[in-house]
């Protein structure tokens, strides 16, 4: 029986993942953050652990409970998918330092944490044993409005491209997952939710970047997602597909929007691929 730690599992990809690799027989050990609401139960094939990744104490806890229960056995995969991507949003003018050290500490430094705590784990069934650390699309398109959780993203990546060397010996294979828009919960009331994130911004950075941004913002990226989005069940079924390869790339696309994006990087230039972006979300170029 594979064994597999899938974190940020209360709801969203990482329940639906967790619930689909128990049906295929996995063991799977459940990370999900304490008194938040879940439908996952201890039961089974499947463990539910709680763990804060913000919390260095947490994670170390659920690691020694994992260890525990396997009783001298290891992990054969860790899916590092536990983030949010609505904290010190807006124009990085005006960003919230305190907000953005937040999302570093749930987004970039939670799977570090969480990478940290079971490494001993993944080596214990060395060689074959993997790390998907879920980035973003984001790191990409690079979206007006989103500079912060961006960063955190780009850091996850670049994480993951130092671990591929540093475990290269022990046999340990890493990737980024790098997931587009997905039609969740969380993303279904998107126009509605950007115009109250527009209002927060202070009125004189929304007087300055109003004329040029307020409508990418606000209009153009959530109108994309909606169109372009996968369902829950399509992104599911793409990460399936991705475990599922015997050999992973540095990063593994996961939806119908951000594959094209994928190509078209490995087929540009940083500049071309900057314009196509820029005119896709219809930003304006300065005029003298």
């Amino acid at each position: 029986m594979k064994t597999a730690f899938i974190t940020g599992a209360n709801v969203g990809q990482a329940n639906l993942l967790v619930k689909a690799l128990s049906s295929q027989g996995w063991r799977v050990f459940a990370g999900v953050l304490p008194g938040a609401p879940t439908d996952l139960k201890t039961g089974g094939n499947v463990t539910v652990v709680d763990q804060d990744v913000s919390n260095t104490e947490s994670v170390k806890k659920s690691a020694e409970i994992v260890t525990q229960a396997l009783n001298g056995q290891g992990l054969d995969l860790l899916m590092n998918v536990a983030g949010v991507a609505n904290v010190a949003v807006g124009v990085l003018e005006a960003a919230d330092l305190t907000q953005a050290e937040r999302l570093f500490h749930i987004n970039t430094f939670g799977q570090l944490r969480v990478i940290q705590a079971f490494l001993p784990l993944l080596r214990k069934n060395a060689p074959g044993s993997r790390i998907a650390n879920y980035s973003s699309g984001a790191i990409i398109a690079n979206p007006v409005g989103a500079g912060i959780y961006n960063m955190t993203k780009h850091a996850i990546h670049g994480m993951t491209l130092t671990l591929r060397h540093e475990l290269a010996p022990f046999g340990i294979q890493v990737t980024s997952i790098i997931p587009g828009g997905v039609l969740t919960g969380m993303s279904a009331n998107s126009h509605e939710n950007t115009k109250k994130t527009w209002a927060m911004q202070p009125e004189a950075v929304r007087k300055i970047y109003g004329p040029h941004l307020e409508n990418v913002m606000c209009k153009v990226l959530p109108d994309m997602l909606e169109k372009t989005g996968s369902s829950p069940e399509q992104a599911l079924e793409g990460t399936l597909e991705i475990l599922a390869k015997k050999k992973w790339k540095p990063m593994e696309y996961l939806g119908k929007d951000v594959k094209p994006m994928g190509f078209m990087r490995r087929l540009l230039s940083d500049s071309q691929l900057e314009g196509i972006m820029r005119s896709t979300f219809k930003i304006p170029s300065y005029k003298a």
